[in-house]
Parts: C-alpha cells; sequence; structure tokens
C-alpha cells in the first residue's frame, strides 16, 4: 500500500466519526439546520415574503412556506436566472445546473458557493466512509473514471450553466486529479457513443481500480471495451478494478449481467445525488438503505405518499417520519429551494442511523386503474423472478396498455435480456405473481377480471439504447423511466420489440 494510501486511513476514520457524530443526533443538527437556513436567508425577497424572521419552528414553517414543485418555485428561480440578487438565497448562485423535467421541460437549478459543498463533499465522504469501514484504500493508488455530461459550462446572464456531472467535474480535489479519466478533452465530447469509444481507448490500457456512473451506460463502457480487447471479462482488462460506484436507479436487477461482465463480485457504494442536492449515500457495506445527508446545508421534510396530492398534506420532519411508510421527499436547501418536492419518493428501513431507500418517481407509476405500482414493486418482483429462472436483464420498463386489441387490459413490460429464461411464460407468471404480493390493489383488478395476466414484450439487443439515442438521451445522466402511466415511452419502444415476441396476448 503506498504512503497516499495509508494516510487515507486515518483521515477516512476521522471523517467517518464526524458522520457517525452527525447521524447520531439527527433530529437535532436538522432543527439546527432549519434554523440556520432561514437566519441567512430572512433578507432575502422570498424570505421577506414568507415571513422567514418569524419561523421558529418546523410547524410554523408548515404554515408560512407552502411546498412547491419546479412549476410553482419558476416564478422565483426565471429571476435567479434573469440575474438578479437576493431572490431565493443571498447573492447570485455561482451555477446553474441544467436538466431535464418530467413536466417542465429544461430545469435550471441553482447552485450556490455554500452550496457546492454539499455535492462535493458528501462524494469525497461516501469514498472515505467505505476506506473507514473496509480498510480498503488502494484504488486511491490507481485511476478512477466517471462516466459523466460535459464539463463544458456556457453563461446565461453572467452565471455559469451546465449539467452537474459537469459542474462538479470542476471540483474534483486537486490529490485525485492526477487518477482521474478521462480527460478533459474527452469528457467534452457530446456525441455519447463517439465519447465512450474515446474513453476505450484512453482507458484499456490504464490501471483502473475506481469505475463510477449509472449502471446502463457503464455497462455500455463495458460491452465496448471487452470489444476493443478482446478479453472476456473486465478482469482481465483491469486486474486491479476493486469499487464500483453508482446512484440513479436500483443496482440490484443488473447485478449478475455487471457480475458476469466483471468477472466475479465487487464491492460498490450507492449514491443519491441530484442537482437539488446530494441527499444520501452508502456508508457502509452489507447493510440495506442510504445514510440521510442530514449535517450538509439540506433540511428534510417528508410528506406521506397517500397525501401529496391534497390540498394540504402532512409534512413531516425527521423525528416523525416511521417505517416502512412511503414519503414524497421535500428540500429546504443553502441554494435556495424551500419545501422543494424533487419529485422522489423513499422510505426508511433505519431511524438509527436514518437509512432510507428509493422507491420511485411521483410522476413515474402506473395508475391507469387504481393501482398505483410504483418502482421498488416491479425493480423488486424483476430481480426474485430473475434469479429464480436464471434470467439475466439489461435493462426494462413497464406501461399500462388499456386498449389491447384483443381482451382484457394488461400491464406491458419490455424486458432486454442478456440471457433469457429458459420458460418464459412460467417467467412472466412468476414476475405476474410476485406483483400481486406485493400491490393488493393490482391483485384485486386481476381476480375482478378487469386486468389480465402482464405481457412481456422482449427488447431486441441494445434496443433501449436505440430507442434513448431516438429521443435526444442517449448517455450522461439520463435514465429509461422504470414506470409509465401512458403509452409515450412504450410506443416508442415498438420498433425494437424482437419478431420472436414472448408473451402471446
Amino acid at each position: 500500500m503506498s504512503l497516499k494510501a495509508s494516510l487515507s486511513i486515518p483521515f477516512a476514520r476521522w471523517i467517518h466519526r464526524q458522520q457517525v457524530t452527525a447521524a447520531s443526533h439527527a433530529v437535532e443538527v436538522q432543527q439546527k439546520w432549519l434554523q440556520r437556513l432561514l437566519q441567512n436567508a430572512r433578507a432575502t425577497h422570498f424570505g421577506k415574503e414568507h415571513d422567514f424572521s418569524h419561523i421558529r419552528d418546523h410547524k410554523t414553517f408548515t404554515q408560512k412556506v407552502p411546498l412547491r414543485d419546479y412549476e410553482a418555485l419558476k416564478p422565483w428561480i426565471e429571476k435567479v436566472v434573469a440575474g438578479e440578487p437576493d431572490v431565493l438565497w443571498p447573492g447570485q448562485p455561482i451555477y446553474l445546473s441544467k436538466t431535464s423535467g418530467t413536466t417542465s421541460g429544461t430545469k435550471f437549478i441553482p447552485i450556490t458557493k455554500d452550496s457546492i459543498p454539499n455535492h462535493i463533499h458528501t462524494a469525497r465522504n461516501a469514498l472515505l466512509s467505505y476506506i473507514a469501514t473496509t480498510r480498503k484504500a488502494q484504488f486511491v493508488d490507481g485511476k478512477m473514471i466517471f462516466l459523466s455530461g460535459s464539463p463544458e459550462l456556457m453563461k446565461k446572464n453572467g452565471i455559469l450553466t451546465g449539467r452537474l456531472s459537469g459542474i462538479v467535474n470542476h471540483h474534483v480535489p486537486g490529490y485525485l486529479r492526477s487518477n482521474q479519466l478521462p480527460s478533459y478533452t474527452t469528457n467534452c465530447i457530446d456525441d455519447w457513443e463517439t465519447k465512450v469509444d474515446a474513453i476505450v481507448e484512453e482507458t484499456m490500457n490504464e490501471d483502473m481500480r475506481l469505475i463510477s456512473g449509472i449502471p446502463s451506460w457503464v455497462q455500455m463502457y463495458f460491452e465496448k471495451l471487452l470489444l476493443r480487447t478482446g478479453k472476456e471479462t473486465i478482469r482481465e482488462v483491469f486486474p486491479n478494478f476493486s469499487l464500483f460506484v453508482y446512484g440513479g436507479v436500483n443496482y440490484a436487477p443488473y447485478r449478475p449481467v455487471f457480475e458476469k461482465a466483471i468477472g466475479g463480485k465487487i464491492d460498490s457504494v450507492e449514491l443519491y445525488p441530484a442537482s437539488e442536492g446530494f441527499i444520501a449515500f452508502q456508508d457502509v457495506q452489507g447493510e440495506e438503505g442510504l445514510l440521510l445527508n442530514v449535517d450538509n446545508g439540506i433540511y428534510f421534510e417528508f410528506v406521506p405518499l397517500d397525501e401529496y396530492d391534497r390540498p394540504n398534506p402532512t409534512r413531516l420532519s425527521l423525528a416523525d417520519v416511521e417505517l416502512g411508510v412511503n414519503y414524497a421527499l421535500l428540500l429546504s436547501t443553502n441554494a435556495g429551494l424551500w419545501a422543494y418536492s424533487i419529485g422522489d419518493t423513499v422510505k426508511f428501513v433505519s431511524k438509527n442511523p436514518y437509512r432510507l431507500i428509493v422507491t420511485g418517481r411521483i410522476k413515474h407509476f402506473i395508475s391507469a386503474f387504481g393501482e398505483h405500482v410504483i418502482g421498488e414493486e416491479v425493480d423488486g418482483a424483476m430481480q426474485i423472478a430473475a434469479r429464480e429462472f436464471g434470467a439475466e436483464i439489461i435493462e426494462f420498463s413497464v406501461a399500462p396498455q388499456i386498449k389491447p386489441t384483443t381482451g382484457l387490459p394488461y400491464h406491458e413490460w419490455f424486458i432486454e435480456f442478456a440471457k433469457k429464461p429458459a420458460d418464459m411464460d412460467g417467467f412472466r407468471h412468476r414476475v405476474d405473481e410476485l406483483m400481486q404480493e406485493k400491490n393488493i390493489y393490482y391483485r384485486d383488478l386481476l381476480e375482478g377480471n378487469i386486468l389480465q395476466t402482464l405481457v412481456i414484450r422482449e427488447v431486441v439487443k441494445d434496443g433501449f439504447i436505440a430507442y434513448m439515442k431516438s429521443v435526444g438521451k442517449l448517455g450522461g445522466q439520463n435514465k429509461v423511466p422504470r414506470l409509465s402511466n401512458d403509452r409515450q415511452l412504450a410506443d416508442g419502444l415498438t420498433p425494437f420489440i424482437s419478431p420472436g415476441n414472448v408473451s402471446p396476448v
């Protein structure tokens, strides 16, 4: 172990102890953050309009500051984007993170001088927690890669603007800069397929030890790397590859495909970053859930999902959450977001410390008949069925078919297999059984002859990649929606269905 790796261990333990201390006093830490945020923003336009000077506790905060999504907060954000100071947070943001919204088109999320450490330090702390709890630090001696968007930034009314991953790229600590790949020039390539080819050429002879990115795009990198080198596994290309860092989607359904490509099991660290703030991260190996980032510029609130669409839903502070309940997640941050609905749903699996899992998206669900199927349910059903039937999944997405040409409506599962189950119809019925176990409303609809058993459409190899390319969302931080309540994605996938469709209707 090098001096650099050896020195990282005591530093990692020091940082990890700070995290443990904050996590053990999470409720008190969160209360202090609420007061700090309100105090700092009391003189802003938003703070004056919402009487921040007279808010003393969570209850008063919920009375004076309503829940808002991007569309509702947009009038203030537009002033920020126009260059007006002191709107949501003192001064002007140093960056605008550009992201694609489900209903809002392009969104611009402010990142301030006060909030940028949330993004940078949390990613660092996740890796330091891994080192502190495993004593595995050898990866710092080799090369590291993060498959991300372009670091090229443009100015919008004097404010640097770009994708979050590109913004963060400018803040990689100096002691890691020499380890970082790909090069800045390669990272700036716009076309994703050309970029991945360039990354393959740049990395295939390097000592890669840490690889990070959204699983589906890392899988594409792996396939191109193996094709280029003629090797059978990633471990043959990178013998010292030891840590996979990911976020954005549930990794579990993809894990068998990854481990087969890699050539064995590998440690992984899950992150929960967003343009709005770095929310949580995996702090220990082998424990379910991600540690909530309670002491880094964010005040969290939680709305029971079944109340989200009510005029005045219940808004809980961290002190009042319960295990196993689906909540819509709200953030108030030192970037100037206030009671902001990020669009994600989460569920706590531990309160000592507070650990959660991401269960889906508020707008990504299927409820064409009142079933309200969520991402956690389809991910779980797919993972179990694939394991039982020896199937390997590359990608999948689910949508309702309300008006079939014959028979009852059904849920339509579009699946790209790396390895198909030997008994496809048995696999289909097992997925359906698991969905009925996980969602009683879905079961009632089948028993009441409102729906028929789900249908599987086999997607051709690289079909999802071809679809994402066709809609201009290939690569970067773009993800295939797991669930849709309409037919837009399903209809877009239709040209990529295998001629030997396995699930007759």
